[in-house]
Protein backbone atom coordinates (compact mmCIF):
# COMPACT_ATOMS: atom_id res chain seq x y z
CA UNK A 1 0.00 0.00 0.00
CA UNK A 2 1.56 3.04 -1.09
CA UNK A 3 -0.59 5.77 0.61
CA UNK A 4 0.17 9.04 0.05
CA UNK A 5 3.96 8.55 -1.11
CA UNK A 6 4.66 9.94 -4.10
CA UNK A 7 5.48 7.73 -7.12
CA UNK A 8 8.81 7.55 -8.81
CA UNK A 9 8.82 9.66 -11.86
CA UNK A 10 8.17 7.76 -15.32
CA UNK A 11 8.39 9.57 -18.53
CA UNK A 12 6.87 8.07 -21.54
CA UNK A 13 3.59 5.70 -21.77
CA UNK A 14 1.76 4.84 -18.34
CA UNK A 15 -0.99 2.32 -18.03
CA UNK A 16 -3.78 3.50 -15.75
CA UNK A 17 -6.06 0.95 -14.88
CA UNK A 18 -9.83 1.83 -13.48
CA UNK A 19 -10.88 -0.96 -10.76
CA UNK A 20 -13.26 0.75 -8.41
CA UNK A 21 -12.61 4.45 -8.75
CA UNK A 22 -14.84 5.10 -12.13
CA UNK A 23 -14.05 8.86 -11.18
CA UNK A 24 -11.90 12.05 -12.53
CA UNK A 25 -12.11 14.23 -9.50
CA UNK A 26 -10.95 13.34 -6.27
CA UNK A 27 -8.68 10.06 -7.50
CA UNK A 28 -4.93 10.50 -5.90
CA UNK A 29 -4.02 7.61 -7.62
CA UNK A 30 -4.59 9.01 -11.28
CA UNK A 31 -3.52 12.37 -11.01
CA UNK A 32 -0.19 10.27 -9.61
CA UNK A 33 -0.11 9.24 -12.94
CA UNK A 34 -0.68 12.15 -14.78
CA UNK A 35 1.85 14.08 -13.21
CA UNK A 36 4.47 11.35 -14.59
CA UNK A 37 3.46 10.41 -17.67
CA UNK A 38 3.98 11.19 -20.91
CA UNK A 39 1.31 9.41 -22.81
CA UNK A 40 -1.44 7.48 -21.20
CA UNK A 41 -3.68 4.11 -21.44
CA UNK A 42 -6.70 4.28 -19.84
CA UNK A 43 -8.61 0.97 -19.11
CA UNK A 44 -11.17 -0.58 -17.70
CA UNK A 45 -11.28 -4.80 -17.79
CA UNK A 46 -15.03 -6.16 -17.97
CA UNK A 47 -13.69 -9.29 -15.89
CA UNK A 48 -15.79 -12.26 -16.90
CA UNK A 49 -15.90 -13.96 -13.59
CA UNK A 50 -14.57 -13.92 -10.01
CA UNK A 51 -13.93 -17.15 -7.73
CA UNK A 52 -16.62 -15.82 -5.41
CA UNK A 53 -19.37 -16.22 -8.03
CA UNK A 54 -18.36 -19.29 -9.47
CA UNK A 55 -18.11 -21.33 -6.42
CA UNK A 56 -21.63 -20.93 -6.11
CA UNK A 57 -22.57 -21.59 -9.74
CA UNK A 58 -24.27 -18.10 -9.47
CA UNK A 59 -24.19 -15.62 -12.17
CA UNK A 60 -21.19 -12.51 -11.86
CA UNK A 61 -22.16 -10.06 -12.30
CA UNK A 62 -26.23 -10.15 -12.39
CA UNK A 63 -27.70 -7.68 -15.29
CA UNK A 64 -28.49 -4.97 -12.51
CA UNK A 65 -25.11 -4.54 -12.25
CA UNK A 66 -23.94 -4.88 -15.67
CA UNK A 67 -26.67 -1.94 -16.93
CA UNK A 68 -25.67 0.61 -13.87
CA UNK A 69 -22.14 -0.44 -14.49
CA UNK A 70 -22.79 0.17 -18.54
CA UNK A 71 -23.93 3.76 -17.29
CA UNK A 72 -20.94 4.61 -14.99
CA UNK A 73 -18.35 3.75 -17.39
CA UNK A 74 -20.45 5.48 -20.73
CA UNK A 75 -20.50 9.00 -18.10
CA UNK A 76 -16.43 8.15 -17.47
CA UNK A 77 -15.58 7.76 -21.30
CA UNK A 78 -17.44 11.12 -22.10
CA UNK A 79 -15.50 12.81 -18.79
CA UNK A 80 -12.01 11.27 -20.57
CA UNK A 81 -12.77 12.44 -24.66
CA UNK A 82 -13.68 15.63 -22.97
CA UNK A 83 -10.30 15.94 -21.52
CA UNK A 84 -8.74 14.95 -24.45
CA UNK A 85 -8.34 10.56 -24.26
CA UNK A 86 -10.59 7.97 -24.44
CA UNK A 87 -11.55 4.88 -22.25
CA UNK A 88 -9.87 1.32 -23.49
CA UNK A 89 -12.53 -1.20 -22.61
CA UNK A 90 -11.55 -4.85 -22.80
CA UNK A 91 -13.77 -8.36 -22.11
CA UNK A 92 -10.64 -9.83 -20.46
CA UNK A 93 -9.13 -9.64 -16.96
CA UNK A 94 -6.47 -7.86 -16.00
CA UNK A 95 -3.98 -10.23 -15.12
CA UNK A 96 -4.33 -11.36 -18.46
CA UNK A 97 -5.01 -8.48 -20.48
CA UNK A 98 -2.59 -5.96 -19.14
CA UNK A 99 0.56 -7.88 -19.63
CA UNK A 100 -0.27 -7.98 -23.38
CA UNK A 101 -0.96 -4.31 -23.29
CA UNK A 102 1.95 -3.69 -21.89
CA UNK A 103 4.02 -5.29 -24.63
CA UNK A 104 1.90 -3.67 -26.99
CA UNK A 105 2.45 0.04 -25.95
CA UNK A 106 6.08 -0.31 -24.56
CA UNK A 107 5.37 0.56 -21.15
CA UNK A 108 5.71 -1.33 -18.09
CA UNK A 109 4.19 1.00 -15.41
CA UNK A 110 0.74 0.71 -13.98
CA UNK A 111 -0.83 3.02 -11.59
CA UNK A 112 -4.34 1.75 -10.24
CA UNK A 113 -5.93 1.90 -6.72
CA UNK A 114 -5.38 -0.41 -4.00
CA UNK A 115 -7.92 -2.88 -2.95
CA UNK A 116 -7.19 -4.75 0.01
CA UNK A 117 -9.59 -8.19 -0.97
CA UNK A 118 -8.19 -11.39 -1.56
CA UNK A 119 -9.22 -11.59 -5.52
CA UNK A 120 -7.92 -8.54 -5.98
CA UNK A 121 -4.63 -8.56 -4.24
CA UNK A 122 -4.10 -11.39 -6.43
CA UNK A 123 -4.69 -9.23 -9.52
CA UNK A 124 -1.72 -6.93 -8.78
CA UNK A 125 0.49 -9.83 -7.81
CA UNK A 126 -0.04 -11.65 -11.08
CA UNK A 127 0.93 -8.51 -12.87
CA UNK A 128 3.92 -8.07 -11.10
CA UNK A 129 4.93 -11.77 -11.50
CA UNK A 130 4.63 -10.56 -15.17
CA UNK A 131 7.53 -8.26 -14.64
CA UNK A 132 5.17 -5.10 -14.71
CA UNK A 133 5.43 -2.36 -11.92
CA UNK A 134 2.57 -1.13 -10.25
CA UNK A 135 1.58 1.67 -8.28
CA UNK A 136 -1.46 0.91 -6.06
CA UNK A 137 -2.77 4.03 -4.06
CA UNK A 138 -5.04 3.49 -0.99
CA UNK A 139 -8.09 6.03 -1.44
CA UNK A 140 -11.68 4.21 -1.05
CA UNK A 141 -11.72 5.43 3.11
CA UNK A 142 -12.66 8.68 3.84
CA UNK A 143 -10.16 8.84 6.61
CA UNK A 144 -6.88 7.93 5.12
CA UNK A 145 -4.93 5.15 7.04
CA UNK A 146 -1.65 7.41 7.54
CA UNK A 147 -3.85 10.13 9.64
CA UNK A 148 -5.09 7.21 11.95
CA UNK A 149 -3.62 7.37 15.93
CA UNK A 150 -2.75 3.94 15.76
CA UNK A 151 -1.54 1.67 13.18
CA UNK A 152 -3.63 -0.79 10.91
CA UNK A 153 -3.11 -4.02 12.62
CA UNK A 154 -4.14 -2.13 15.65
CA UNK A 155 -7.28 -1.42 14.59
CA UNK A 156 -9.51 -2.06 17.74
CA UNK A 157 -12.00 -5.43 17.09
CA UNK A 158 -15.32 -3.09 18.02
CA UNK A 159 -16.60 -0.31 15.99
CA UNK A 160 -17.84 1.89 18.58
CA UNK A 161 -14.21 1.96 20.05
CA UNK A 162 -13.19 2.85 16.63
CA UNK A 163 -15.31 5.26 16.44
CA UNK A 164 -14.37 7.00 19.70
CA UNK A 165 -10.87 7.57 19.41
CA UNK A 166 -11.65 8.71 15.74
CA UNK A 167 -13.54 11.78 17.29
CA UNK A 168 -11.56 12.01 20.84
CA UNK A 169 -8.14 12.49 18.37
CA UNK A 170 -10.47 14.63 16.20
CA UNK A 171 -9.16 12.96 13.49
CA UNK A 172 -9.65 14.68 10.56
CA UNK A 173 -10.63 13.69 6.18
CA UNK A 174 -8.78 15.22 3.62
CA UNK A 175 -10.39 17.81 1.85
CA UNK A 176 -11.49 16.08 -2.10
CA UNK A 177 -8.98 16.84 -4.75
CA UNK A 178 -9.69 18.63 -8.28
CA UNK A 179 -9.28 16.08 -10.81
CA UNK A 180 -7.03 17.04 -14.00
CA UNK A 181 -9.06 19.71 -16.41
CA UNK A 182 -6.82 17.69 -19.44
CA UNK A 183 -4.42 14.74 -19.76
CA UNK A 184 -1.26 13.42 -21.54
CA UNK A 185 -2.21 12.53 -24.78
CA UNK A 186 -2.64 8.82 -26.47
CA UNK A 187 0.25 6.93 -27.41
CA UNK A 188 0.50 7.38 -31.18
CA UNK A 189 -0.32 3.67 -31.65
CA UNK A 190 -3.27 3.84 -29.62
CA UNK A 191 -5.57 2.99 -33.17
CA UNK A 192 -3.56 -0.10 -33.36
CA UNK A 193 -4.48 -1.06 -30.13
CA UNK A 194 -7.96 -0.48 -29.79
CA UNK A 195 -8.49 -2.20 -33.23
CA UNK A 196 -7.17 -5.02 -31.75
CA UNK A 197 -9.16 -5.63 -28.32
CA UNK A 198 -11.16 -2.78 -27.40
CA UNK A 199 -15.17 -3.86 -27.23
CA UNK A 200 -17.97 -2.20 -29.34
CA UNK A 201 -18.88 -0.19 -26.48
CA UNK A 202 -21.86 1.56 -28.27
CA UNK A 203 -23.24 -2.22 -29.14
CA UNK A 204 -22.78 -2.80 -25.51
CA UNK A 205 -24.39 0.56 -24.43
CA UNK A 206 -27.57 -0.30 -26.85
CA UNK A 207 -28.23 -3.58 -25.71
CA UNK A 208 -28.37 -2.17 -22.23
CA UNK A 209 -30.70 0.05 -23.50
CA UNK A 210 -32.75 -2.47 -24.68
CA UNK A 211 -32.62 -4.97 -21.64
CA UNK A 212 -34.25 -2.08 -19.63
CA UNK A 213 -36.73 -0.99 -22.24
CA UNK A 214 -37.93 -4.43 -22.35
CA UNK A 215 -38.53 -5.54 -18.66
CA UNK A 216 -36.77 -3.82 -16.04
CA UNK A 217 -38.01 -0.61 -15.30
CA UNK A 218 -39.74 -1.10 -12.63
CA UNK A 219 -41.66 1.82 -11.36
CA UNK A 220 -41.89 0.61 -7.78
CA UNK A 221 -37.68 0.09 -7.52
CA UNK A 222 -36.11 2.68 -4.55
CA UNK A 223 -33.00 3.03 -6.42
CA UNK A 224 -34.46 3.33 -10.33
CA UNK A 225 -31.56 3.50 -12.10
CA UNK A 226 -33.19 3.34 -15.54
CA UNK A 227 -33.75 6.78 -14.56
CA UNK A 228 -31.43 9.94 -15.99
CA UNK A 229 -31.16 10.78 -12.37
CA UNK A 230 -29.87 7.60 -10.90
CA UNK A 231 -27.71 6.53 -13.63
CA UNK A 232 -24.22 5.50 -13.13
CA UNK A 233 -21.44 8.07 -13.41
CA UNK A 234 -19.86 10.73 -11.37
CA UNK A 235 -22.13 13.16 -13.51
CA UNK A 236 -25.23 11.77 -12.14
CA UNK A 237 -23.45 10.88 -8.50
CA UNK A 238 -22.80 15.25 -8.22
CA UNK A 239 -26.16 15.63 -9.11
CA UNK A 240 -27.84 13.55 -6.40
CA UNK A 241 -25.64 14.56 -3.49
CA UNK A 242 -26.43 18.02 -4.73
CA UNK A 243 -30.31 17.31 -4.59
CA UNK A 244 -29.99 15.76 -1.72
CA UNK A 245 -28.93 18.11 0.52
CA UNK A 246 -30.69 21.22 -1.35
CA UNK A 247 -33.89 19.43 0.39
CA UNK A 248 -32.25 19.26 3.50
CA UNK A 249 -32.72 15.50 3.80
CA UNK A 250 -30.01 14.80 6.38
CA UNK A 251 -31.69 16.48 9.32
CA UNK A 252 -34.64 13.46 8.60
CA UNK A 253 -31.79 10.43 7.76
CA UNK A 254 -31.61 8.95 10.68
CA UNK A 255 -35.58 8.64 11.28
CA UNK A 256 -36.40 7.39 8.00
CA UNK A 257 -33.36 5.41 7.30
CA UNK A 258 -34.71 1.73 8.38
CA UNK A 259 -37.46 2.58 5.99
CA UNK A 260 -37.89 -0.14 3.43
CA UNK A 261 -39.02 1.80 0.06
CA UNK A 262 -39.28 5.11 -1.08
CA UNK A 263 -36.74 7.07 -2.94
CA UNK A 264 -35.87 9.56 -0.10
CA UNK A 265 -35.76 7.26 3.30
CA UNK A 266 -31.89 6.59 2.85
CA UNK A 267 -28.91 8.62 1.11
CA UNK A 268 -29.02 6.79 -1.90
CA UNK A 269 -25.36 7.75 -1.85
CA UNK A 270 -24.04 3.69 -2.27
CA UNK A 271 -24.02 2.69 -5.90
CA UNK A 272 -22.35 5.64 -6.89
CA UNK A 273 -19.84 5.04 -4.01
CA UNK A 274 -19.37 1.89 -4.61
CA UNK A 275 -18.43 1.83 -8.21
CA UNK A 276 -16.39 5.05 -7.28
CA UNK A 277 -18.22 7.54 -9.35
CA UNK A 278 -17.89 9.87 -6.45
CA UNK A 279 -15.42 9.49 -3.13
CA UNK A 280 -16.53 9.72 0.50
CA UNK A 281 -14.61 12.59 0.51
CA UNK A 282 -16.61 14.51 -1.79
CA UNK A 283 -19.93 13.52 -0.36
CA UNK A 284 -18.11 14.24 3.42
CA UNK A 285 -16.72 18.20 2.17
CA UNK A 286 -20.11 18.78 0.56
CA UNK A 287 -22.22 18.02 4.07
CA UNK A 288 -20.35 20.24 6.15
CA UNK A 289 -20.43 22.97 3.98
CA UNK A 290 -24.62 21.72 4.15
CA UNK A 291 -24.21 21.59 8.33
CA UNK A 292 -22.41 25.10 8.30
CA UNK A 293 -25.29 25.89 6.21
CA UNK A 294 -28.29 24.75 7.61
CA UNK A 295 -26.98 23.66 11.15
CA UNK A 296 -25.50 20.06 11.65
CA UNK A 297 -28.21 17.66 13.82
CA UNK A 298 -28.27 13.85 14.93
CA UNK A 299 -29.53 13.25 11.30
CA UNK A 300 -26.58 14.75 9.21
CA UNK A 301 -24.14 13.23 12.29
CA UNK A 302 -25.53 9.69 11.13
CA UNK A 303 -24.64 9.95 7.62
CA UNK A 304 -20.93 10.83 9.04
CA UNK A 305 -21.74 7.55 11.24
CA UNK A 306 -22.30 5.75 8.25
CA UNK A 307 -19.20 6.85 6.73
CA UNK A 308 -17.37 5.77 9.11
CA UNK A 309 -18.49 2.52 9.02
CA UNK A 310 -17.89 2.14 5.55
CA UNK A 311 -14.16 2.94 6.54
CA UNK A 312 -14.12 0.27 9.04
CA UNK A 313 -15.40 -2.32 7.06
CA UNK A 314 -12.04 -1.45 4.57
CA UNK A 315 -10.00 -1.08 7.49
CA UNK A 316 -10.70 -4.59 8.77
CA UNK A 317 -9.51 -5.89 5.33
CA UNK A 318 -5.86 -4.19 6.28
CA UNK A 319 -6.11 -5.95 9.29
CA UNK A 320 -6.95 -9.08 8.59
CA UNK A 321 -7.23 -9.62 4.71
CA UNK A 322 -7.91 -13.23 3.85
CA UNK A 323 -8.80 -14.60 7.37
CA UNK A 324 -12.25 -12.50 6.43
CA UNK A 325 -12.63 -14.84 3.70
CA UNK A 326 -12.79 -18.19 5.54
CA UNK A 327 -15.69 -20.53 6.28
CA UNK A 328 -14.64 -19.77 10.11
CA UNK A 329 -13.83 -16.23 9.55
CA UNK A 330 -12.20 -14.89 12.41
CA UNK A 331 -13.67 -17.38 14.86
CA UNK A 332 -13.17 -21.10 15.93
CA UNK A 333 -16.80 -21.90 15.07
CA UNK A 334 -17.44 -25.03 13.34
CA UNK A 335 -17.57 -24.65 9.41
CA UNK A 336 -20.99 -23.59 8.29
CA UNK A 337 -23.36 -25.83 7.16
CA UNK A 338 -25.52 -25.60 3.50
CA UNK A 339 -28.38 -26.57 2.02
CA UNK A 340 -28.33 -25.83 -1.87
CA UNK A 341 -31.80 -26.29 -1.82
CA UNK A 342 -33.18 -23.89 0.77
CA UNK A 343 -30.22 -21.28 -0.92
CA UNK A 344 -32.01 -22.32 -4.03
CA UNK A 345 -35.83 -20.83 -2.78
CA UNK A 346 -34.22 -17.74 -0.55
CA UNK A 347 -32.46 -16.76 -3.87
CA UNK A 348 -35.74 -17.14 -6.05
CA UNK A 349 -37.94 -15.75 -3.50
CA UNK A 350 -40.04 -19.34 -2.93
CA UNK A 351 -39.06 -19.30 1.12
CA UNK A 352 -42.78 -18.89 1.91
CA UNK A 353 -41.93 -16.61 4.64
CA UNK A 354 -44.03 -13.58 2.94
CA UNK A 355 -41.59 -10.86 4.71
CA UNK A 356 -38.29 -12.64 3.46
CA UNK A 357 -39.72 -13.70 0.13
CA UNK A 358 -40.88 -10.09 -0.60
CA UNK A 359 -37.19 -8.73 -0.42
CA UNK A 360 -35.87 -11.02 -2.34
CA UNK A 361 -38.24 -10.24 -4.89
CA UNK A 362 -37.34 -6.46 -4.59
CA UNK A 363 -33.63 -7.24 -5.03
CA UNK A 364 -34.61 -9.42 -8.26
CA UNK A 365 -36.52 -6.88 -10.06
CA UNK A 366 -34.84 -4.03 -8.64
CA UNK A 367 -30.33 -5.10 -7.71
CA UNK A 368 -31.41 -2.83 -4.62
CA UNK A 369 -32.43 -3.41 -0.97
CA UNK A 370 -32.89 -1.08 2.02
CA UNK A 371 -30.08 -2.03 4.70
CA UNK A 372 -32.56 -2.84 7.28
CA UNK A 373 -33.81 -5.62 4.85
CA UNK A 374 -30.63 -7.14 3.45
CA UNK A 375 -29.82 -7.64 8.00
CA UNK A 376 -33.13 -9.37 8.01
CA UNK A 377 -32.90 -11.51 4.74
CA UNK A 378 -29.22 -12.68 5.70
CA UNK A 379 -29.92 -13.38 9.03
CA UNK A 380 -33.19 -15.74 8.05
CA UNK A 381 -30.52 -17.34 5.22
CA UNK A 382 -28.03 -18.07 8.05
CA UNK A 383 -30.41 -18.95 11.36
CA UNK A 384 -32.89 -20.06 10.05
CA UNK A 385 -32.39 -21.76 6.64
CA UNK A 386 -28.78 -22.71 8.31
CA UNK A 387 -26.94 -22.32 5.18
CA UNK A 388 -23.39 -21.08 4.33
CA UNK A 389 -23.16 -17.00 4.73
CA UNK A 390 -20.51 -17.14 2.45
CA UNK A 391 -23.20 -18.61 -0.39
CA UNK A 392 -25.44 -15.70 0.24
CA UNK A 393 -22.56 -12.85 0.12
CA UNK A 394 -21.94 -14.42 -3.74
CA UNK A 395 -25.65 -13.81 -4.14
CA UNK A 396 -25.38 -10.41 -3.20
CA UNK A 397 -22.26 -9.89 -5.18
CA UNK A 398 -24.32 -10.81 -8.26
CA UNK A 399 -27.08 -8.72 -7.50
CA UNK A 400 -26.51 -5.73 -5.76
CA UNK A 401 -25.86 -2.64 -8.34
CA UNK A 402 -24.43 -1.23 -5.13
CA UNK A 403 -22.32 -4.09 -4.30
CA UNK A 404 -18.63 -3.19 -2.80
CA UNK A 405 -17.05 -5.83 -1.71
CA UNK A 406 -15.34 -4.65 1.91
CA UNK A 407 -19.33 -3.99 3.30
CA UNK A 408 -21.06 -7.07 1.83
CA UNK A 409 -17.98 -9.35 3.47
CA UNK A 410 -18.40 -6.97 6.54
CA UNK A 411 -21.69 -7.21 7.04
CA UNK A 412 -22.20 -10.73 6.41
CA UNK A 413 -19.81 -11.97 8.84
CA UNK A 414 -21.60 -9.82 11.40
CA UNK A 415 -25.23 -11.50 10.91
CA UNK A 416 -23.36 -14.63 11.06
CA UNK A 417 -20.96 -14.17 14.13
CA UNK A 418 -17.87 -14.59 12.26
CA UNK A 419 -16.11 -11.08 12.52
CA UNK A 420 -15.42 -8.99 15.45
CA UNK A 421 -18.31 -8.39 16.56
CA UNK A 422 -18.11 -9.16 20.37
CA UNK A 423 -22.20 -10.55 20.35
CA UNK A 424 -21.66 -13.61 17.85
CA UNK A 425 -23.73 -12.63 15.26
CA UNK A 426 -27.14 -10.95 14.72
CA UNK A 427 -30.31 -13.49 14.57
CA UNK A 428 -33.49 -11.37 13.82
CA UNK A 429 -36.98 -12.27 14.99
CA UNK A 430 -38.68 -12.18 11.35
CA UNK A 431 -42.39 -11.76 12.69
CA UNK A 432 -40.81 -8.80 15.09
CA UNK A 433 -39.05 -7.40 12.27
CA UNK A 434 -42.54 -7.16 10.00
CA UNK A 435 -44.33 -5.81 13.08
CA UNK A 436 -41.69 -3.14 13.38
CA UNK A 437 -41.39 -1.91 10.01
CA UNK A 438 -44.15 -3.45 7.88
CA UNK A 439 -47.21 -3.18 10.39
CA UNK A 440 -49.79 -2.29 7.86
CA UNK A 441 -48.30 -4.61 5.34
CA UNK A 442 -47.74 -2.69 2.83
CA UNK A 443 -44.04 -3.77 1.94
CA UNK A 444 -45.32 -7.66 1.40
CA UNK A 445 -48.23 -6.31 -0.62
CA UNK A 446 -45.80 -4.36 -2.99
CA UNK A 447 -43.25 -7.49 -3.46
CA UNK A 448 -45.68 -10.37 -2.50
CA UNK A 449 -46.37 -11.11 -6.68
CA UNK A 450 -43.45 -11.26 -8.68
CA UNK A 451 -43.96 -13.61 -11.97
CA UNK A 452 -40.43 -14.58 -12.35
CA UNK A 453 -37.57 -14.78 -10.54
CA UNK A 454 -34.05 -16.65 -12.02
CA UNK A 455 -30.76 -17.43 -10.77
CA UNK A 456 -29.29 -16.03 -14.49
CA UNK A 457 -30.60 -12.57 -13.21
Amino acid sequence: MNGNLQSPHTRGTIIYWFRNDLRLDDNPALIDACQNAENILFVYCHSPSTSHASRWQLPHPGLHRQRFLASTLADLRQQLITRGNQLLEVSMGAAEFLPLLARESGSSVIYCEEIAAPYEQDEVLVLKAAGLTVHTRWQSTLIDPVDLPFMHYALPDVFTQFRTIIEREGVQAPAPLPGPQSLPPLPDNYSQIASKWAIDTRSAEAQVHTDISKAQMDQRSSFPYFLPEFSGGSTAACAHVERYLNRKLPHTYKQTRNQLSGLDYSTKFSPWLASGAISARQIFSALKKFEAEHGANEGSYWIWFELLWRDYFRLLHLKYGHQLYFAKGLTNLPIPTHDAGKFNDWCLARTGEAFIDAAMAELAATGYLSNRMRQVVASYLIHELACDWRAGAAWFEAQLIDYDVYSNQGNWLYIAGRGTDPRNGRRFNIQKQANDYDRDGSYRRLWGKLESVTRDQ
